[in-house]
């Protein structure tokens, strides 16, 4: 089963989806990696991903670490078993790695949908469960300028075409769940 764990910053998304990869490895025989897409432009992202990195291992021990910041949907492929969870965390960073990059040009719009395309297949065609971790950074204000705009309303998107694609979508407020329903059209 796919999922989609939605939430604002420090909301509890990534906790609950670690607590999935748990469940998941409590079987016998059960594989889980998680796929980060973080990279640290400055020292106190630097900083972060250190410290998520030494709170994850010692919550998720045998949760496994692959680091790719833009070709999710190779990777997926890739990765995907029938026995092993994909935890992906997050999709916010990677939307920006592609949209804003630290350096390098930005993804045109035919090759972000193409992008978005890829991972929405590669999520189809994946023969174990995955996770998706993202930010739900549409309920604000509209930021101020033209790139920040690009990149909230992509990532909009991006979640309304993998809620499609996902048996659940999960919301997480305040550290709590809510499991949203499915669309009925």
């Amino acid at each position: 089963m796919h999922e989609l764990i939605l939430g604002g910053q420090k909301s509890g998304k990534s906790r609950a989806a670690e607590i999935r990869a748990a469940a998941w490895l409590a079987t016998p025989g059960h594989d889980a990696l998680l796929i980060a897409t973080a990279l640290a432009g400055d020292a106190e992202m630097a900083a972060r991903i250190a410290r998520h990195q030494i709170e994850r291992a010692a919550r998720v021990p045998a949760l496994r670490t692959l680091e790719e910041p833009r070709a999710l949907g190779a990777t997926l492929r890739a990765q995907a078993a029938p026995q092993r969870l994909l935890l992906v965390d997050c999709l916010t960073l990677w939307a920006t790695n592609l949209l804003m990059p630290l350096h390098g040009p930005s993804l045109d719009e035919a090759a972000w949908d193409g992008t978005v395309d890829d991972l929405v297949a590669a999520l189809a065609s994946s023969t174990g469960p995955v996770v998706l971790v993202s930010n739900e950074i549409g309920l604000g204000l509209s930021p101020l300028s033209p790139e920040a705009r690009r990149c909230v309303d992509a990532l909009g998107t991006l979640h309304q075409r993998l809620g499609r694609a996902c048996e659940r979508v999960t919301l997480m407020v305040a550290g709590r769940a809510l499991a949203l329903p499915r669309e009925n059209a």
